[in-house]
């Protein structure tokens, strides 16, 4: 396996919008880059590559040479197409850039992809295919897009100076059906020096049996390890795919059942609420008829307090007399003795003939100088004064017993 660094120029100028390569010159100049690359580490895992620009705001490098393919694909993305391509100076920074590479036993490899016309002179050409030569860089051209009469003969002089050993190469590849990427696959640029590596070696043969009978595009009798590596990469891909989607699904059953219990939930509290609204009012009529309860509970306890509470105190005194006849003559002695000192106390209140007056001048419409209300009062008089004597009598009676 050849141990080599290799610098790729791309013609980035104007002359790459052009669509005689589908889908565009430009496009199928990313296409072929991309799978040099590829067949350049595939072939040794000490190999590296780099990538530049020819053409834009000028000569650019993207990727110095290293062995990360991801790196080297990811820098083809967004470039910019416009002004002219300046081959010498591509190649002598890309000779630099090879110059400084960091493993010297690496052999050094340029390869110019040239789709716009060439304006220097051939003699111009020839100086820079000997310094190469003297400096030890191989040099391969992709010859493409425009062909104006002599265009391929100075190429031609340019690679001749270069050749050493049959070490450079040149490719032309003409307009038409063919991808440029697959008119690659068989020449001496995408293959190297030695037929190249599997990968390489599986790709041509893909391209030249049109891969119609293999899984993937390749045959696993001349590459088993990469057919295999296919099937299991489709594998897991397949695997993953499937897992995805079984999420999805799972996911979107979720939703639809928590959209459903929601759903449920809504019409549950909808159906509650009027019954909720109907016991508030419910309990904002109840206190009305707990006050008119209460108001009628107190009118019938003012009606009937005296009634009742005669009738509690016979109750009492019948309880009493059917356990102790003796109990029972107390409690009605004791009851006389209220009913006759609550007497004695209004007859005394109205004794005061001063009070009785000054309560019957604050009444409205009462006159105490009325003959009837004199009467009222003189009646009254007299009998407190005659309830007195009774007592008095009753007392001297008691002192004799």
């Amino acid at each position: 396996m050849v141990l080599e660094a290799t610098m790729i120029c791309i013609d980035n100028s104007e002359w790459m919008r052009n669509g005689d390569y589908a889908p565009s010159r430009f496009q199928a100049q990313a296409d072929a880059v991309n799978l040099i690359c590829g067949a350049k580490t595939q072939s040794n895992p000490e190999n590296t590559v780099g990538v530049m620009t020819m053409a834009g705001k000028g000569v650019r490098v993207l990727v110095t040479p290293t062995s990360d393919l991801g790196k080297i694909l990811a820098c083809m993305h967004g470039l910019e197409v416009g002004a002219e391509a300046n081959l010498a100076a591509a190649i002598q920074v890309a000779q630099l850039a090879l110059k400084h590479r960091q493993n010297k036993r690496q052999q050094q490899r340029i390869i110019a992809f040239i789709g716009s016309p060439v304006k220097y002179d051939k003699k111009f050409l020839e100086t820079i295919g000997k310094k190469l030569k003297k400096n030890n860089v191989a040099l391969d051209i992709v010859d493409f897009g425009e062909s104006d009469d002599e265009k391929p003969e100075k190429l031609e002089a340019l690679i001749a100076a270069v050749k050493s050993s049959d070490s450079s190469h040149i490719v032309h590849v003409p307009p038409g059906d063919n991808a440029l990427s697959d008119v690659l696959l068989s020449t001496p640029i995408f293959t190297g020096e030695e037929g190249g590596s599997g990968f390489a070696a599986s790709a041509a043969a893909a391209a030249a049996t049109g891969a119609s009978g293999f899984e993937f595009g390749v045959d696993p009798n001349v590459d088993p390890e990469l057919a295999l590596a296919l099937r299991l990469s489709m594998e897991e891909e397949r695997a993953r795919q499937e897992s995805i989607a079984k999420k999805a699904a799972e996911d979107t059953s979720n939703t639809e059942n928590n959209n459903a219990s929601s759903s449920n939930s809504d019409s549950v509290m909808a159906e509650a609420e009027p019954a909720s609204n109907a016991a508030a009012g419910d309990k904002k009529e109840q206190p009305k008829d707990d006050d008119d309860l209460l108001q009628q509970a107190l009118a019938m306890s003012m009606e009937g307090g005296a009634s009742g509470s005669a009738a509690v105190t016979d109750s009492a005194m019948a309880e009493a007399g059917a356990v102790d006849p003796d109990l029972a003559l107390a409690l009605q002695m004791s009851v006389q003795d209220a009913n006759v000192s609550s007497h004695t106390d209004m007859s005394k209140v109205f004794e005061d003939r001063t009070f009785v007056s000054s309560i019957l001048n604050s009444l409205p419409g009462v006159d105490p100088n009325d003959p009837s209300v004199k009467d009222l009062l003189a009646s009254l008089h007299s009998q407190g004064e005659q309830e007195k004597k009774e007592d008095k009598s009753d007392k001297a009676e008691d002192e004799k017993n």
